[in-house]
């Protein structure tokens, strides 16, 4: 079965295109087949980071955002479509229109939203409003990103005022040196822990080593999301 991820939140800077290529190299890892869409064109991070997996898709218009469905309905895959932020309105519209979400179900496409946020009270906000017209209809899986803030509070008043309270996890932060690092060389995950050819540049020895228990940390977290998915409906 395929699966289509959302990676969104509406607020910017709290590291939606982190938890996209994240995601993107779990599944590559994984060795399950992977479709990465790109719809944040003011940074191209998927295109950037893995360009030989991704393709740009425009929010404007639904000819192009069609390729979600029709590219999960073709193949087995998982797809990664990472929105840019403010980008609800234009989902809200092809979802309703299009009947995406219960296409879904028909064709048994596994859809969910990872909705990435930081510590601040705008993101509670924000989430509060996004759950109130999606909790119900879709999975939704809120990311605390850590890489952009510690206390959370105003995002898990929010969490625990839904009932049932949607999924959540604690996605850890990297040493902002080193991912400050493995953006300038433009480093896939895999690539930032595994170049070390002297002729080139490359992470030290030890930021190397951050980014590979960052990695496994994260992709553990992810994993036991995935999983639960699986094991529920093994119970259905």
């Amino acid at each position: 079965m395929s699966g289509i991820h959302f990676i969104g939140g509406e607020k910017g800077g709290v590291g939606k295109s982190v938890v996209s290529r994240l995601l993107s190299q779990y599944f590559i890892d994984q060795g399950q087949t992977y479709l990465g869409l790109d719809a944040d064109q003011s940074h191209g991070t998927l295109a950037r980071f893995y360009p030989e997996f991704t393709r740009p898709i425009s929010l404007d218009s639904f000819e192009s955002i069609d390729q979600i469905m029709e590219s999960a309905l073709e193949n087995e895959l998982q797809i990664v479509v990472d929105l840019p932020a403010q980008s609800e309105r234009f989902l809200e519209r092809w979802l309703e229109e299009s009947g995406v979400l219960s296409l879904c179900e028909e064709t048994g496409t596994h859809f969910s939203y990872w909705y990435v946020v930081d510590d601040g009270v705008d993101s509670g906000r924000l989430l509060q409003r996004f759950l109130a017209e999606y909790h119900n209809q879709m999975r939704c899986i809120v990311v605390k990103n850590h890489g952009c803030g510690s206390n959370f509070s105003a995002v898990e008043a929010v969490i625990a005022a839904n009932n049932p309270a949607p999924e959540s996890i604690d996605l850890p932060g990297l040493h902002a040196e080193t991912m400050r690092k493995i953006d300038q060389l433009s480093f896939n995950f895999w690539a930032a822990q595994n170049l070390k050819d002297t002729g080139t540049e490359h992470l030290s020895l030890m930021e190397r080593q951050r980014a590979r228990i960052w990695l496994k940390k994260s992709h553990q977290t992810m994993g036991g999301v995935l999983a639960s998915r699986h094991l529920q409906e093994q119970l259905q």
